[in-house]
């Protein structure tokens, strides 16, 4: 009696193709990203540049700027000079003062980034703490008044918006009791005040979803066992607890933590911080298109890049979850 006789094929490294579906959706996402954003001049009614120079401007000078900036050009053609200026780093140029994007985003990018960064870092190292300390203290129902203490105030801290959060900072703290700069980018104090504001919403809202996770965490039974071993307490909350916990708050909190990009525009005009933020909105103000474009580009690159990044940890975090993605 003959058979047919299966032949398994290669094995395909589950990693491999984690990574490239992953780089494939990156690229995918940041493509949509460029051409909305290489849109956003196109849709705009009426003439971009005539609304930028403003109506007494001669029709000579709208003239010379649409042509500097490749507007009189068929659409086809401006968006594929638009994705060869990409390429070589080139954001377009500035309606106003004629300045490339380009220098005008790498001279305010770092202003942000001073914020951004250590807001982030501070997000992290007080919300994980804080959500793990609070469920091991409330879990089974126990200290129901530490419980409702922590979900209150959680609630309430999110529930402010971070502008604010940074007047109210200002006027205590600046104003009435005068120990930071009121605004401005003026040494280490003035970095102080802006990074709570934009820290406060984010801590409280990925503290309450750490502490949840981690619950239901602690009711499985691998944490039972580990309990039955008589291992120590911190071993399982940190070792067998935390790591399983943070798979399911690392997706919820990479998307939260996204939204402080709009925190950030927002903190920076109350603080006048010399940011991308600020010149985000002073460039919208002043209809100043190709700039909001290139700015609206690189906040756009830094979301898609936390959500890679939390790809990257929550695949680390948990391989089992890497095979079935693949």
């Amino acid at each position: 009696m003959t058979g047919a006789i299966a032949v398994a094929g290669p094995k395909v490294n589950p990693w491999l193709t984690f990574g490239a579906r992953r780089l494939g959706r990156f690229v995918v996402s940041l493509w949509v990203l460029v051409t909305m954003a290489f849109l956003m001049i196109q849709l705009i009614p009426g003439d971009p540049v005539r609304a930028a120079l403003g109506l007494t401007a001669p029709i000579e000078l709208v003239n010379a700027r649409r042509a500097a900036l490749g507007l009189d050009h068929p659409l086809w053609q401006q968006y594929f000079d638009y994705l060869g200026g990409l390429f070589r780093g080139d954001f377009g140029t500035s309606m106003l003062s004629g300045q490339p994007v380009g220098e005008i985003i790498a001279d305010r990018l770092p202003a942000t980034l001073q914020l951004a960064l250590p807001a982030f870092v501070v997000v992290i190292a007080l919300a994980i703490p804080l959500g793990l300390t609070f469920a091991v203290l409330t879990r089974g129902g126990r200290r129901r008044g530490a419980e409702l203490a922590f979900t209150s105030t959680s609630v309430l801290f999110a529930a402010i918006p971070e502008f604010l959060v940074a007047v109210a900072l200002v006027a205590f703290f600046a104003v009435q009791l005068g120990w930071f700069p009121v605004a401005g980018h003026d040494g280490a104090g003035s970095l102080f005040l802006p990074i709570v504001a934009l820290a406060l919403g984010p801590t409280s809202t990925l503290s309450r979803i750490v502490r949840v996770e981690t619950l239901s965490v602690l009711g499985n039974d691998f944490v039972r066992t580990a309990r039955a071993k008589r291992l120590p307490a911190r071993l399982v909350y940190l070792r067998h607890a935390l790591p399983n916990a943070l798979t399911a708050t690392l997706t919820l909190g990479g998307l939260m933590l996204t939204s402080m990009v709009a925190g950030t525009v927002l903190v920076e005009n109350v603080f006048a911080w010399p940011g991308l933020g600020s010149t985000i909105s002073q460039s919208i103000l002043q209809k100043d298109y190709p700039l909001v474009q290139g700015i609206v580009l690189v906040y756009g690159i830094g979301v898609l890049l936390v959500n890679l990044v939390v790809d990257l940890l929550l695949a680390v975090l948990d391989p089992r979850s890497t095979m079935r993605g693949s």
